[in-house]
């Protein structure tokens, strides 16, 4: 038992939406290892999911899946209301969940759009709420966002996921500041491309081009996007709040 109490997130209760796959799942795996307890949040794929439990049990943390369509605010409330049940109040929030609809704009069509923004901003704005109020009762909360380098460069065929990106961005400062007297951290992450299932739809050339353009001359992986956010969670993160980490290889580092 002493060995748990070392642990820098024991006793804290982490929610990761989208977190059945990807970076997500890397996410959960890595919060769980540095002690939180774990709800994954999963929209359809239960299987995925049950896997990404099963393993962080094994890390002897209490985890539960729940799905919920977390751009659907009773579908949110039900989210957290079982949380709290099963667990406990959500102490870190990581709004993870996304996905694209890429078409270049004159193709776009306006269901293109707002699908895109509903499940990538919407779903944040929802959560971030829903998790603020046990977070400013207990007064101390950690909440990091899952944006894109899409929302700091823009990215031609994604007008709608770059835009969602940075309203998440500025979802996160204005979060931070809000809540900082409250000792509750917002803080983004804005990957670089990172091989996962949601950009499994990537062309060859697409890829050619990113990987030409990324200083680095590599992709990123789930688990060093996971270690980031582990970061902003942690005592060594407690100073830092409303700053956006690109985690991109130097893609768009300023010239």
């Amino acid at each position: 038992m002493g060995n748990e109490q070392q642990l820098p997130l024991a006793g804290k209760i982490a929610l990761v939406t989208g977190s059945s796959q990807g970076i997500g799942r890397a996410t959960a795996q890595r919060l769980g290892q540095a002690g939180a307890d774990i709800v994954i949040n999963y929209r359809s794929n239960a299987g995925a999911a049950q896997e990404v439990q099963a393993h962080i049990e094994a890390l002897g943390r209490r985890c539960i899946a729940i799905q919920a369509d977390v751009s659907n605010e009773e579908e949110v409330a039900n989210l957290f209301a079982e949380a709290q049940r099963s667990l406990g109040p959500i102490a870190i929030l990581v709004n993870n969940a996304g996905t694209t609809r890429d078409k270049l704009i004159l193709q776009m069509s306006l269901n293109d759009f707002e699908h895109v923004m509903d499940i990538n901003l919407r779903a944040a704005f929802l959560c971030t709420k829903a998790a603020l109020r046990g977070m400013m009762k207990a007064r101390w909360g950690r909440i990091v966002n899952v944006a894109s380098v899409a929302g700091l460069l823009g990215n031609a065929g994604q007008a709608n996921y770059s835009s969602s990106k940075a309203a998440i961005l500025a979802l996160t400062l204005s979060t931070a500041r809000e809540m900082a007297s409250r000792n509750i951290t917002a803080n983004a992450v804005a990957p670089g491309f990172v091989p996962t299932e949601l950009t499994s739809t990537v062309t060859e050339q697409q890829r050619k081009f990113m990987l030409d353009t990324t200083p680095l001359n590599r992709f990123g992986t789930v688990e060093e996007v996971a270690t980031a956010i582990n970061f902003f969670c942690s005592p060594e993160a407690s100073y830092i709040t409303g700053q956006i980490l690109a985690i991109d290889g130097g893609l768009s580092m300023h010239i």
